[in-house]
Formats: structure tokens, C-alpha cells, sequence
């Protein structure tokens, strides 16, 4: 190859359809920037051939490129990561590397990304002010941010000096003898996957004081020139917060603790503990609805794969051992004829409005049951698209209890004639608190995600590029409709389980490993491929049949 380089001058890059010549040398960066005026966006990465490069890598042979934004979720996902190491670099210089034990980025809450630590110093106003000024001063110098295969004995040396122990774990279930390690003037990180190529495209940032810790706070992808005010959320922060001491006390804070367990024969205790605690906080549920007296109509809502009707059928089973009798239902039983059903910009049918839901026939039937009248309850026919009547009659007795599950129960609108004192509103969803190391942290987003790929590939059939090319309908659907809602509940419920992406890689593998280059899900899942590669896989066999995990991977002694 560098003899080939040497009798050439130039390399064919097509852009757009156009061919041109470049010089040996030039990076990918370099031609984007003649580009730039194309894009309504900052161009963060290049795509060579169908594979994704960084902008300081160099144009090495004749190919195609296209380019990818911060409007991109893998460009979005490179900004949070770039704009991660600068302030990982700050908090280093201005606290000093001799009084911090430990800086873990921890999870999201809202637009801002909460940071911990431990050390022998104080998070106040002041010192947030002077980390958020470093920063800037980052930004405003510009600096290169240089990538670097290092061999593993000197990565572990390096990261061992600097106290990043996480990554010294880590890199022990490595089956590679390199790594690739960054360098911002003259701070070393490891972060799994890309980079922007210097600190002057990480524009658009701000940071605050929260509990603590930090916050940092970055544009949202659709919006990747804007910063919203920061709107804490001390629900969500006291659930997620719950979840990280836990996996504290349990030894298990990142991957490499999981593998630990996993290689020194400690899987299934550490099953049947996790298990036991969320046993034990649906037990707490059950006791609140029935302290609170006269709860006729338990609202259980959540993004998708949160585990909601498992949850529900063991709430249920909580519910009994106080002498209740719980019924289920269905709000999708709701829904309104098909051709009356609200239409997406696209055309698509927008299944996750309200407008998508009869709230009128909703409420008067539950009213009617509240005044203890004899109803009967619809039955959707997802085939045919119509709303039918099959017998299902309802009334409810002192000791009855609506278990309803769907995804607007926490909106009032839903339920609007009905008592707020009759309703109890709970709030389910999967807040991972694993990380990867201190700096790299579990989107609790790609749980959620790999859960649908094994269950969608079970249950309907559906192929990992199908799901995948779902999933921003999904998630816009949960923006709108879910988590605007969420501290308006009576009760959290984290479903997450800290060893079930070790379970879920067995599923989710193969069909990954499904999706060809050149399609455009390939990129998502070639990185989530690269995320599960970090976990050691364990057989379901002795998972218990209630486990949320099992309405995912099978096995349920639940109908899910």
C-alpha cells in the first residue's frame, strides 16, 4: 500500500454522485468542510463505502462518501461522546487528578447527563462555574482530539496511573490485544465508538450543579443547535439513583463486575437477589394502593419494553395477598376503527396519539363501573381493525381492583371524568444502571431496544432491521405521549435487571448479525453488535418463570 502511495499523487472521491481528486493525505474532515455548505448541520462523521469514519482519519484509497450530521443519531451520539471527554478533561484539571477517586457518568435525565463523584472535594456553584469555563476554553482553542491503538499491558498501565480502574477491568474480557485510546491534550480516555475530530465542534453545551454532582446538558438530536433549560426530575433521579446504589452494594457497578460474577460462578445468586428486589418494590406498590383506600383503577404506563405486562400480572398477584381481586384491561382495547385512526406526516396510522384512543367511550365505561353498574368491554380485533363485543362483561365488587395498562395512563386526558382519589398512577420503564466503565454509560434506551429485537423476533416474526427501522416512530411516540408525564405518578417501577443483557446477547446476536452492509440499519447494528461484545453470555435455563426478563426471551408462566 505505500508503495502504491508513493507512485500516486491522488485518490477518486465521488460526494453526491460527483467524482473528484484529492490529494494523498487529506482527511475526511477536509473534504466535508467544501461540503459543509450542503448540510443544515454540523457534519460530525464521514461514511466511506458504507463504512462509518472519523473526520481525522485519511482518505486511503479511491472510494464514495456521504457524510452524517449532529441530526444523525450516530452523529448525535459522537457530540454527547466528545462533549463527555472535555468535560471528563475539565473536572481533571480544575478539581486536580490527586483529589478525585472517581468521576462516573451516571444516566439522563431529561437533556442533561448526570455526573457523580468521589473524591476529597465539594461540587458547588463556584466549582461548576470553573469547570464549565475550562470547557469553553477547550472549545475556543479548538484542540485536535487524537486516536490511538495502544497495545493492552500499556493501556492498563496508563489508565492504572490516571486511577480509571473500570477500564483496567474491562479490557480484561478484551479479545483484541489493542485498544483505541483518545487523547485530548494530553488526557487519555477509552470510549466505545466515535469521536468528533477536535474540541471546536462541541459548540452548543452548558453545565450545572444538580444534587451532588454535575449535569451536563447538550443539544437534543432534533434540535442540535439549541440548549433547553435543564428541568430536574426528582422522581426519575431518586429511581435511577436507587438503581445505582443498589448495583454499588452488590458489587456489580459495570460490565467487567458482571462478567466477574458471571466467570466466578455468582450468576444465580446474584439472579435471585435482583429478583427478590423487585419483588419486594412491587410488594411496596401493592401496599401504597392499598393504604390509600378507595383506589379503584391502578394506571400503568411506560415506553415500549419496559416490561409492562408482566409487571402488571405480578402487581396483580401483590394485589390478591391483600384480598383484592384485580382485573386487567387493555387500553388498546380502546382504539378507534381503523380508518378513523389519526394519520402520521408520512401517512402511517399514528397508533400512539390520544386521538388514537376513544377517551369518551373509555371514561363513560369506567364511570359506570365506579358507580357499580354492569358493562361490557370491547375487545380490539387488530386484524380486521374493528372494535367488537364478545361477552365480556364487567362489574365491579368492594374488593375489585382495574388493573389498566397502556401507554397514556399517566395523562389525565385519558381518564379525565374520572376521580383523581379512585386512580393510582404508576410509571414503569427499564433505568439501566450498569455501565461499561466510569465514562461510558448504558443508554437505558438500548436495553429497551434489544428487549423488542428478541421479542419482536419471537412473538410476530419480525426481523432486527424491521424493529430497528421502527424505533424513532417508537421513540418520538414515548417523547410526545409518555415522559412528559412521568413525575406525575404515584409510583416508579424500574424493570431493569443488572444481569439481563448478559441473557438478552444470545437472542439479539444472531439477529444482528442478520442485517447486510449497505442497509440503513446496519450502522445501529454494528454498534449495539460492538456493545454486546463487552458482556459474557449465560443460558436462561434457571431464570425464574415470573421474571420480567421472560417476556422477552420466553418461558413466562405469564401470558405475554
Amino acid at each position: 500500500m505505500e508503495r502504491m502511495h508513493e507512485k500516486r499523487k491522488s485518490f477518486k472521491v465521488t460526494v453526491n454522485g460527483k467524482e473528484r481528486e484529492y490529494p494523498i493525505g487529506i482527511t475526511f474532515g477536509e473534504i466535508a468542510s467544501a461540503y459543509q455548505k450542503n448540510y443544515p448541520y454540523q457534519i460530525a462523521l464521514a461514511v466511506r463505502d458504507g463504512k462509518i469514519k472519523e473526520l481525522f482519519k485519511k482518505v486511503d484509497k479511491d472510494c464514495t462518501v456521504e457524510f452524517l450530521t449532529l441530526e444523525d443519531d450516530t452523529g448525535h451520539k459522537t457530540y454527547v461522546r466528545t462533549a463527555t471527554l472535555i468535560l471528563m478533561k475539565a473536572i481533571n484539571e480544575v478539581v486536580g487528578a490527586d483529589k478525585i477517586e472517581k468521576i462516573k457518568l451516571e444516566f439522563a435525565i431529561g437533556n442533561g447527563f448526570y455526573c457523580s463523584k468521589k473524591g476529597d472535594f465539594e461540587v458547588t456553584d463556584e466549582l461548576v462555574a470553573k469547570v464549565k469555563a475550562k470547557m469553553q476554553e477547550y472549545v475556543d482553542k479548538d484542540l485536535y482530539v487524537i486516536k490511538r491503538p495502544m497495545q493492552l499491558d500499556e493501556a492498563n498501565a496508563l489508565f492504572e496511573e490516571q486511577k480509571m480502574i473500570d477500564k483496567v477491568s474491562l479490557f480484561r474480557y478484551r479479545g483484541n490485544s489493542t485498544v483505541n485510546v483518545y487523547n485530548l491534550d494530553g488526557y487519555y480516555d477509552y470510549y466505545y465508538g466515535f469521536m468528533l475530530p477536535s474540541t471546536g465542534y462541541v459548540r452548543y453545551f452548558d453545565l450545572c450543579r444538580y444534587k451532588d454532582g454535575f449535569v451536563l446538558i447538550l443539544p437534543r438530536r432534533e434540535n442540535p443547535t439549541v440548549i433547553e433549560e435543564f428541568k430536574p426530575q426528582p422522581k426519575l433521579f431518586n429511581a435511577m439513583t436507587i438503581a445505582s446504589d443498589w448495583g454499588e452494594r452488590l458489587g456489580v457497578d459495570t460490565v467487567s463486575d458482571l462478567n466477574d460474577q458471571i466467570r466466578a460462578g455468582g450468576f444465580n445468586e446474584l439472579v435471585l437477589v435482583q429478583e427478590a428486589l423487585q419483588e419486594r418494590r412491587i410488594s411496596e406498590i401493592a401496599s401504597d394502593i392499598v393504604s390509600r383506600g378507595g383506589i379503584k383503577f391502578v394506571m400503568i404506563a411506560g415506553p415500549s419494553s419496559s416490561g409492562k405486562t408482566t409487571f402488571s400480572h405480578r402487581l396483580s398477584v401483590q394485589l390478591r395477598t391483600h384480598g383484592l381481586t384485580p382485573h386487567p384491561i387493555a387500553v388498546d382495547d380502546y382504539f378507534v376503527d381503523r380508518e378513523d385512526t389519526p394519520r402520521q406526516k408520512n401517512g402511517d396510522y399514528d397508533f400512539e396519539c390520544l386521538e388514537a384512543i376513544d377517551i369518551e367511550r373509555f371514561n363513560s365505561d369506567m364511570c359506570a363501573l365506579l358507580a357499580g353498574q354492569r358493562i361490557e368491554l370491547p375487545t380490539f380485533n387488530f386484524v380486521t381493525g374493528k372494535r367488537e363485543y364478545k361477552g365480556n362483561f364487567k362489574q365491579l365488587g368492594p374488593d375489585d381492583i382495574l388493573v389498566i395498562e397502556g401507554i397514556h395512563g399517566l395523562n389525565d386526558k385519558m381518564s379525565f371524568a374520572l376521580p383523581a382519589q379512585s386512580k393510582y398512577k404508576i410509571y414503569i420503564s427499564a433505568l439501566t444502571s450498569l455501565n461499561i466503565d466510569e465514562h461510558n454509560r448504558i443508554p437505558t434506551t438500548d436495553s429497551r431496544l434489544l428487549r423488542r429485537l428478541v421479542r419482536d423476533a419471537r412473538t410476530r416474526g419480525a426481523t432486527a432491521k424491521r424493529t430497528i427501522q421502527m424505533w424513532p416512530s417508537v421513540r418520538r411516540g414515548e417523547t410526545e405521549n409518555i415522559f412528559p408525564f412521568q413525575e406525575s405518578a404515584d409510583a416508579m417501577f424500574n424493570s431493569a435487571l443488572i444481569y439481563e443483557l448478559s441473557v438478552l446477547k444470545q437472542y439479539a446476536e444472531p439477529l444482528l448479525y442478520s442485517i447486510e452492509k449497505g442497509e440503513p440499519e446496519y450502522f445501529e447494528a454494528v454498534r449495539l453488535l460492538k456493545f454486546l461484545s463487552y458482556f459474557l453470555g449465560v443460558s436462561t435455563e434457571r431464570l425464574p418463570q415470573n421474571s420480567i426478563v421472560r417476556e422477552f426471551v420466553g418461558g413466562s408462566c405469564f401470558r405475554v
